[in-house]
C-alpha cells in the first residue's frame, strides 16, 4: 500500500490494488473492504493509540507473556537462528525476543517501507552488534527470504493476533505460506487472542475515548483523500459487535441516514442501517489455536497464557511431513 501525506493542492497516485478493493466491496452485498487497507500513516498513528487504551488488552497482556515466555523460547529454539517478524510494523514487542534467544540475524518484514525503514533503524541502534535486514514485501504469499540467512536456521515471529483478522482459510494459507518461506525445521513463535467474555472483547474494539471509531472512520477519509471521492463521513458511524457464531468480534461502518456518493465518478447509493464490514478479529480457544497451527502445517510445541487466560503464545516447529497416523 502506499503510506503518503498529501500537501494541499497535491495530487496523490492511488495504489491500483486500494483502488480495486475499494471498488470491488462496495459493489457486492454484503459490502466489505480489507482491513489492510486502514493502515495510512493516519491509521497507523491511530493503531498505535488504540494498543495504549485502558480497554485494548492484547497488547499489555502478550508483552507480559513474551517476558515470561521467551527465555524458554531461547531454550527450545537455541541461539544463532535468523528471526524473521512478519508485518513488524513499529517492532515494539520485538526487543523482548531478541534480547531472549541472540539471533544471528533480524528481518523484518512489512508492507509499508518507511515506517519499515524506520523501525529497523531503531532495533539497529538498539542491538548495534545484530545484523538487521529489513525486507519491504507482502508476507501473504511465500517470500524468497534473502539469501545470506538461507542456510541460517530460522524462528518466525508473528505477534499481535493479527492471524485474528483473517477468515480461517486464509489463516491457513497464511501459516502455508510461512512454513514455504522459512522451512523445514523453522519455528514460529505467534500470538493468538482467546474466546472470552464479550463484555470484555467488545470494549476493546469500541473504547470509551473513540480511537478505534476514528481509526474505522479514517477508511472512509482515506477513500475520499486518494480515491476522489466525496463520501459523507458524517452519515457514517463505527459498530463492534461479537459473533458468537463465527467466534469474533467485527467492526462495520454502519449508515446512520441514507447516503449518496461518488469514487472516481461512480455513483453509490447505500441505505440507514446499511454497513460496510471492515474488519474481523477471530478468537481461539487452546484446541482451536493447534488445529490451526497444524492444518497450517505447524506442530505445536508450546503455549503459554497469563493468569487470566486472555491471551496465547504459540510455539511450533515445521516438521518434515509423514505419512499418517
Amino acid at each position: 500500500m502506499l503510506k503518503r501525506e498529501i500537501e494541499d493542492g497535491e495530487q496523490s497516485l492511488a495504489d491500483p490494488a486500494f483502488r480495486a478493493d475499494v471498488l470491488a466491496g462496495l459493489e457486492r452485498r454484503p459490502r466489505a473492504i480489507p482491513a489492510r487497507w486502514f493502515y495510512d500513516r493516519r491509521g497507523s498513528e491511530l493503531f498505535e493509540a488504540i494498543t495504549d487504551l485502558p480497554e485494548y488488552y492484547p497488547t499489555r497482556t502478550e508483552r507480559s507473556i513474551l517476558e515470561t515466555a521467551c527465555p524458554e523460547v531461547a531454550e527450545i529454539a537455541g541461539a544463532g537462528r535468523a528471526v524473521v517478524e512478519f508485518g513488524s510494523g513499529s517492532s515494539t514487542k520485538t526487543p523482548i525476543l531478541l534480547s531472549a534467544v541472540a539471533p544471528s540475524v533480524y528481518v523484518p518484514i512489512d508492507i509499508s517501507g518507511d515506517f519499515l525503514r524506520e523501525s529497523s533503524r531503531v532495533l539497529a541502534a538498539q542491538f548495534p552488534e545484530l545484523l538487521v535486514l529489513p525486507f519491504e514485501a507482502d508476507f501473504m504469499r511465500p517470500l524468497a527470504l534473502p539469501k545470506t540467512i538461507e542456510d541460517t536456521p530460522k524462528l518466525g515471529f508473528f505477534p499481535g493476533s493479527t492471524i485474528g483478522n483473517m477468515i480461517p482459510l486464509m489463516a491457513v494459507d497464511l501459516l502455508k505460506a510461512m512454513r514455504a518461506s522459512l522451512g523445514i525445521g523453522a519455528m514460529l513463535l505467534i500470538g493468538m487472542d482467546r474466546i472470552k467474555d464479550p463484555a470484555v472483547l467488545v470494549p476493546a474494539y469500541d473504547d470509551a475515548q473513540g480511537v478505534t471509531a476514528a481509526f474505522n472512520m479514517n477508511l472512509l477519509e482515506r477513500i475520499n483523500r486518494e480515491l476522489d471521492a466525496d463520501v459523507p463521513i458524517e452519515a457514517f458511524r463505527h459498530k463492534a459487535v461479537w459473533n458468537d457464531d463465527r467466534a469474533r468480534i467485527e467492526m462495520h461502518l454502519e449508515a446512520q441516514r441514507d447516503a449518496a456518493f461518488t469514487i472516481e465518478g461512480r455513483p453509490f447509493d447505500i441505505a440507514a442501517g446499511e454497513t460496510i464490514h471492515t474488519e474481523n478479529s477471530h478468537k481461539y480457544g487452546s484446541r482451536d489455536a493447534r488445529i490451526l497451527l497444524r492444518s497450517g502445517g505447524w506442530t505445536p510445541i508450546r503455549e503459554w497464557t497469563d493468569p487470566a487466560g486472555l491471551f496465547s503464545l504459540y510455539l511450533a516447529e515445521a516438521q518434515a511431513e509423514r505419512p499418517a497416523p
